[in-house]
């Protein structure tokens, strides 16, 4: 397996920016691998929420996550912030792939970078559903050429 090429913030159109946690940290003094998942996860819902088409408790379709992966550069630590960079690598009929990438608050190149796919499913059925109109004109501004 080719280990994956850096990205850099140049490569993202998203950031938000996040504090880590003292609780981030693990026995080894660096945040543990499992909270850059977190970090993922939070960087997309704040983008689909401040979109306005995430509505976690009442929306008719839902993103279910059936992928996820995660490839690491450098540490990060607490009291550390940092960026998470945003980007769509794929906008399918039915699933998203987001790619996400941790930026040291000082850094031009990524801590670590991944991606997770979504699938969209009816909230009743967990049946796939197309991606509704407004979701897919919130995220073509994120679609990496």
């Amino acid at each position: 397996m080719n280990k994956p090429v850096r990205t850099t913030r140049a490569d993202y159109p998203h950031f938000l920016s996040i504090s880590t946690r003292w609780s981030d940290n693990d026995v080894y003094g660096h945040v543990n691998n499992v909270v850059y998942y977190s970090y993922f996860d939070t960087v997309v819902n704040e983008y689909l929420l401040r979109a306005g088409v995430l509505d976690f408790s009442e929306g008719e379709t839902i993103g279910l996550v059936v992928e996820t992966r995660c490839n690491f550069f450098a540490s990060v630590v607490f009291p550390q912030r940092i960026d998470a960079g945003l980007r769509i690598e794929k906008l399918g009929n039915t699933s998203v792939r987001y790619e996400v990438a941790i930026f040291a608050e000082d850094s031009e190149e990524a801590a670590a970078q991944g991606h997770f796919v979504h699938v969209y499913v009816n909230r009743v059925t967990r049946r796939p559903v197309p991606l509704p109109a407004p979701l897919v004109a919130a995220l073509k501004p994120l679609v990496h050429a």
